[in-house]
């Protein structure tokens, strides 16, 4: 049962609306709406259920917070204050400043605290499924009868505009199909969006919507003062354990001021009178700012000390556990230190140009069935096309609901269903939980689109998540235009912090895989063949690790062929014909260009030396390789429905084309470089 509340919380609730009144007037920049309407449950929250140690932000088994109407951060910095994280009053004051650790909104490495990075809207309540998700299958491997190592809950906070997203649409039904009862989500229900009252656009029955993905719906009515309602609520919703809870708080956006309840306080400073007027309310000074009344100080550090303890108690658990369960007890700490099992990387096959030619998809299956019981931190599955993607290793069980009968939540594959925004959202989640989880998510290149939010944010939050992409070209032949990626190579490339790796043969395949799980901090994409490709004379593991390297080469190359993936044995076939004109050639692989890039000039400039004319070969665009070549042969169209042999023909990725091409390059090169 939760403490009773009295004068000193209607305090404290008011302090944290006034620190968000001022943190927004003082930037001149923010949102104060929403934080003064959800600071009564942000406080229940955190004062009567969360279980953390602000003093050691990554203790592993606290309880998760997300805020996912991001919008809404000065509400998160206020309580991160309070409560004792590394945020100062001095940090409240910076907020949205040059440097400041208060940014706009919230991002996880930036901010002590913060679990996840949130802002675009449905991506804060997606990676909370995602947390869930981590929760519950760590629970199931390693919780044993009298030692719950793992057993927090992941609370969230949510709006409106997060709930009309698709990609939450996406996340909670895989969150209700998988009876994810750890999961609690307080809907943050104030009827205001920028446009004005909601009924302009949104006016469907959200409880019923997630009642109908199979969540709990339990309901606040009076959210700005009834604190013993919504604490009640929380206290119900954690005794259900079979499915996700959705508790609807009814609201007041910037409850308190004089434009409370409509679009004009969500976003937009307000006025000096309003400002005084709403601190006498509160009964707090209107002549302070970033006031801190010295009770509702003492309380908050109560709370502080109390949750020192969780960590300890869970201390000397784990300590008893790894007596009675030293392996056990062995591996977490291995995971929790972010170590691979010694040795895994030995498993990787190598390959031989005798070895028989077979699509990158089918060699990205071969590794997965290689590695991942060595692994048992790498998890994942696909977007319904695990029968295309390859990406179910032979001893994996399904991760389910534990009465599914079809799977249980020890279970490391995921069947996600046709939601790949969702699947890379809830990939961000668990990767964010920690304890060296490596997820991955499958599917054709081409849909990787859908999924674009989510994998932005796996670049800017450093996740380590994996992308495995495939059917990564026009060489997916009838499905046309529809599904042949052009464009994406190009697109992803831009991305900052994000590895595009697109390998040739079943050396770079390993080499990919590789480089995927010893990226600490960077997302990988991996982009597979449908088709068959030879393995080729001259790759290696080590070669490809750089992301560029010379795969065959000839004395005083007159030209160097570029190529990635599956057009780089077709570079070998047209180096093949050009030499038999006596034009020697050197044939360089490509598969990372962000890794080659990486590599340093005196290694770029030995593979790609100036003063000779190099020719790209790509089946994507050609936007992005005037960097590295001097020429460029790609699809600069959309694709067409055709067998694929036709369609490399019909685009000029034929090794007959690219010699011609290449000669005419030779012949332009010396005007090139006057």
């Amino acid at each position: 049962m939760f403490d009773p509340f009295t004068e000193v919380d209607k305090r404290a609730i008011n302090t944290i609306r006034c620190l968000a009144l001022d943190m927004t007037s003082k930037a001149s920049s923010g949102h104060q709406g929403a934080p003064m309407g959800c600071a009564p449950m942000a406080h229940v929250l955190f004062t009567r259920f969360m279980k953390c140690n602000p003093s050691n932000s990554q203790w592993i088994n606290r309880d998760r917070f997300v805020l996912s109407n991001g919008h809404c951060c000065a509400l998160q910095y206020s309580l991160l204050h309070l409560m004792g994280y590394k945020v100062t009053l001095d940090d409240l004051r910076d907020f949205r400043q040059y440097l400041s650790i208060t940014p706009g909104h919230p991002e996880r490495g930036m901010t002590d605290g913060v679990e996840v990075t949130t802002g675009p809207l449905g991506q804060g309540i997606s990676n909370a499924v995602g947390l869930a998700i981590a929760q519950a299958h760590l629970g199931a491997v390693y919780n044993r009868p009298g030692f719950e190592i793992f057993n927090n809950y992941t609370y969230c906070i949510v709006g409106d505009g997060c709930l009309q997203e698709g990609v939450a649409s996406e996340a909670a039904s895989m969150a209700g199909h998988y009876k994810l009862g750890k999961l609690i989500a307080l809907y943050d229900a104030n009827n205001i969006q920028i446009d004005g009252d909601i009924k302009v656009q949104f006016t469907e029955d959200v409880c019923t919507r997630f009642k109908a993905y199979g969540w709990n719906i339990l309901k606040v009515e009076d959210g700005d003062n009834d604190l013993d309602a919504i604490a009640n609520a929380i206290e119900e919703a954690k005794k259900q354990t079979d499915k996700p809870t959705l508790i609807y708080v009814h609201t007041t956006i910037g409850c308190g001021s004089l434009l409370q309840g409509t679009a004009k306080v969500h976003g937009c400073p307000l006025k000096v009178e309003d400002v005084t007027q709403i601190k006498e309310k509160f009964g707090l000074d209107p002549t302070k700012q970033f006031n801190v009344p010295d009770d509702v100080r003492a309380f908050y550090n109560g709370i502080t000390t109390k949750d020192a303890e969780y960590e300890k108690e869970w201390n000397a658990l784990f300590e008893k556990y790894a007596a009675a369960y030293p392996a056990e007890a062995k591996e977490i700490t291995r995971r929790l230190r972010g170590e691979l099992a010694e040795g895994w990387e030995k498993l990787l096959p190598t390959y031989t140009p005798a070895d028989k030619p077979t699509a990158t998809r089918k060699l990205s299956e071969t590794v997965l069935n290689a590695i991942c019981d060595a692994l048992p931190e790498f998890i994942g599955g696909s977007a319904d096309l695990t029968g295309s993607n390859l990406t179910k290793w032979k001893s994996a069980k399904d991760f389910q609901a534990n009465d599914s009968g079809i799977g249980d939540y020890s279970g490391r594959y995921f069947h996600y269903g046709v939601r790949e925004h969702g699947m890379a959202a809830v990939m961000n989640g668990i990767s964010a939980y920690g304890c060296g989880l490596i997820p991955f998510g499958a599917g054709f290149l081409n849909f990787i689109g859908y999924a674009s939010g989510a994998v932005r944010l796996s670049s800017l939050s450093k996740h380590q998540v994996v992308y495995i992409m495939t059917h990564d070209s026009i060489g997916v032949g009838e499905d046309g235009p529809t599904h042949q990626p052009i464009e994406t190579f190009a697109a992803l490339r831009a991305q900052p912090n994000l590895n595009v790796v697109r390998p040739a043969d079943g050396n770079e395949v390993s080499a990919a895989y590789l480089q995927a799980l010893t990226s600490k901090t960077t997302p990988t994409v991996l982009c597979l063949t449908r088709q068959n490709v030879p393995h080729l004379q001259g790759s290696s593991i080590e070669n490809a690790m750089k992301g560029g390297y010379v795969l065959q080469d000839e004395p005083n190359p007159k030209i160097i062929l570029a190529g990635t993936g599956s057009e780089v044995s077709l570079c070998v076939e047209a180096a093949k014909l050009l030499k038999q004109e006596n034009i020697p050639s050197r044939v360089v692989s490509l598969p990372c260009l962000s890794l080659f890039d990486a590599q340093g000039p005196e290694y770029r400039n030995k593979v790609l030396p100036k003063g000779i004319p190099i020719l790209s070969v790509e089946a994507g665009s050609t936007f992005g390789w005037a960097k590295y070549a001097h020429r460029s042969i790609g699809i600069d169209t959309f694709g067409i429905s055709a067998p694929a042999g036709k369609i490399f023909e019909h685009f000029g990725l034929v090794p007959t084309e690219v010699a011609k091409k290449a000669k005419l390059l030779i012949s332009e090169f010396p005007k090139m470089t006057l």
